[in-house]
């Protein structure tokens, strides 16, 4: 008999309650039970970097993360990443100008990764960025753009005075 937990954590801004399987991965919880697809899952092993999302702040494998042990925490994914109105976050707007993706399947992932790296390292270097992302795969692009977007979205948030998720906000109604 599957064991079932009801669980409550903030999502994009959002308060949210389920109830999930022991064994239910946050990806699922995410893109099945809430609806929010923007976390894609690509590998399914924690190797690609598709499904990284933020749980307070820092970035998650969310194919490797167990929905239980969200309980109680705050996730961003993609969707809680630009302002209330829809106005796109600097890293995304810094990714669209500096053509920091293609297909698209990995840029969610990126683009928390990258919200997370600037706000600890709000002016990187070349070999931070590098680092930085090197959790993340892309087939597409070569990554030329992307290291573009990254220090792009770092000169955009430094030219706005803010920390690179203060456009976070609820993704809408619960």
């Amino acid at each position: 008999m599957e064991e079932f937990h009801d669980i409550a954590l903030t999502v994009n801004g959002v308060h949210r309650t389920a109830r999930v399987p022991a064994r239910r991965l946050l990806s699922d919880l995410l893109r099945h039970d809430l609806g929010l697809t923007g976390t894609h899952v690509g590998c399914e092993h924690g190797v690609c970097g598709c499904c990284t999302v933020l749980m307070d702040g820092d970035p998650v494998r969310s194919c490797l993360t167990f929905a239980v042990t969200a309980a109680g925490h705050d996730v961003t994914t993609v969707e809680g990443l630009a302002a209330p109105d829809g106005t796109p976050s600097p890293v995304q707007r810094a990714f669209r100008e500096c053509h920091g993706l293609q297909c698209g399947f990995c840029t969610p992932g990126f683009l928390c990764t990258v919200t997370a790296l600037l706000r600890e390292t709000p002016r990187p270097t070349e070999d931070e960025v590098l680092e930085g992302i090197s959790g993340n795969l892309c087939r597409c692009t070569g990554y030329q753009n992307i290291v573009k977007s990254v220090h792009r979205a770092a000169e955009l948030l430094a030219e706005a005075g803010v920390d690179a998720d203060a456009g976070a906000g609820p993704e809408g109604e619960a």
